[in-house]
């Protein structure tokens, strides 16, 4: 199955390698690097899964990092990109975070891991909670400090959780130091991947939500909890009928963690769980009926002569004034006769940049903050070599957008509360709640 897995550094360093099988030759890591970095004589990587030379590669990139994973074998694809994705989640758990440091100094961690969890390139389990009986390398952490103190971040308000906060690795769980003071924190984050296809009008033509609650529970004792909902949550559109159904919360389908209890959910839309060591998603779900897009691009195309077109973006921010949507990046082709583009954000505009690239025939805008209830606008003018009728049109876009919007969800998916069920008073244990909505397939057609 599985000939070769290795973990390659952003300048094609291997800092991990491991051959399974002896049926490749050596260097097909450098042989890899060079064709990801420059895919067909271009400056683009390849795409996850690609075939050179009778051998198959699968590859992700996860902390700057490219985990890769070669074989001969006609071997499935998802199934591949499945396991490396495992593995990366094994890597994250038990070394606190996935980057370049962190790698380096837990290698003998990392092939104790890869040893349990592959035989002769065979996945046997990849489950963070069944491996911790086999594995007895503690791993070393990278400081929290040191990570902070590049950003002068390193003094810092006691009240305030950083984010890396939730990089510690889950032999944190285990350990009985008296030294220092243990913190009984968990960590819920709420995730949502939206998809939408709108028309020339801003009209969207289809649109759904790919959404996931994640835990990862730093909680001495492995106490029970509790997670409590939205009352209103209705699973499948069959089962909302009528007016009653007006001001739900819908959800099509959706898959719970094995170790979830729906004992209480049809009554009162509680689970009820022992939470594993190690990340893993409470609940999977998905939507597809009508939901609020967070933002709404509208087009505007005039054909000024046969051989200029100005093109006018303008998008909507439909989210509340008290949220925003960041590292917003809007990009659309134009036709293959264009010999130069003028962009024009307009007098006073702070925190944007637009580009043209010639070598992709891509215009680029750059937007590091979109506040809600806002509009912004682009102007955008072409020059073409050659004649051209309205049809050039059909050479324009689609307009496709990446964002994310932090402690927003746009399917309406709330907690209502998490209550850990530990008698002591001394636990006094810290919740730490957050939402993120992110762009999945965000295009506009022309």
């Amino acid at each position: 199955m599985l000939s070769q897995f290795f973990i390659l550094t952003p300048r094609g360093d291997s800092i991990i390698m491991r051959d399974f099988r002896g049926d490749l030759p050596k260097g097909t890591a450098d042989i890899f690097f060079r064709h990801v970095k420059f895919w067909k004589g271009k400056h683009e990587d390849a795409p996850p899964v690609f075939n050179l030379d009778g051998i198959n590669y699968f590859y992700l990139r996860q902390g700057g990092l490219f985990l890769a994973a070669t074989s001969i074998q006609n071997v499935s694809p998802s199934l591949m990109m499945e396991l490396l994705y495992r593995l990366s989640k094994l890597f994250k758990d038990y070394c606190g975070t996935l980057n370049e440091e962190s790698i380096r100094k837990n290698f003998v961690l990392i092939y104790e891991l890869l040893d349990e969890v592959l035989d002769y390139g065979y996945p046997q389990v990849t489950s963070t909670e069944q491996l911790k009986a086999y594995v007895y390398n503690s791993p070393v952490v990278v400081e929290k400090q040191r990570l902070l103190s590049s950003f002068g971040m390193s003094d810092l308000n006691r009240k305030t959780t950083p984010s890396s906060s939730v990089d510690k690795p889950i032999s944190v769980i285990r350990q009985k130091g008296r030294k220092k003071k243990r913190v009984n924190e968990i960590f819920v984050d709420i995730y949502e991947r939206i998809s939408v296809v709108f028309n020339s009008n801003g009209y969207a033509l289809s649109s759904s939500i790919d959404g996931t609650i994640q835990m990862k529970s730093y909680l001495a004792g492995n106490p029970e909890l509790r997670l409590a909902l939205n009352e209103d949550l209705v699973i499948g559109k069959s089962n909302v009928t009528g007016s009653g159904g007006y001001g739900n919360v819908v959800l099509d389908d959706c898959n719970f963690h094995e170790c979830v209890r729906l004992e209480e959910f049809d009554a009162t839309r509680t689970l009820s769980f022992q939470p594993p060591d190690g990340e893993f998603s409470v609940l999977n779900y998905r939507v597809t009926g009508e939901f609020r897009a967070p933002f709404r691009i509208f087009p505007f195309f005039e054909l000024v002569t046969p051989y200029k077109i100005e093109l006018i973006i303008k998008i909507r921010a439909d989210v509340p004034e008290q949220n925003y949507g960041g590292n917003v990046l809007v990009q659309f082709p134009v036709p293959k006769a264009t010999t130069s583009v003028s962009c024009d954000l307009g007098l006073g505009t702070i925190g944007q940049a637009s580009e043209y690239s010639a070598v992709d025939k891509k215009v680029f805008w750059k937007i590091k903050k979109f506040g809600g209830g806002t509009e912004q606008t682009l102007r955008v003018k072409i020059t073409l070599g050659s004649q051209h009728t309205t049809i050039v049109r059909k050479e324009i876009g689609p307009i496709s957008m990446t964002f994310e919007i932090p402690m927003f969800n746009a399917s309406g998916l709330q907690v209502r509360y998490l209550r850990i069920m530990e008698s002591r008073k001394s636990y006094n244990p810290y919740r730490w709640v957050r939402y993120v909505s992110r762009s999945s397939s965000y295009v506009c057609r022309l």
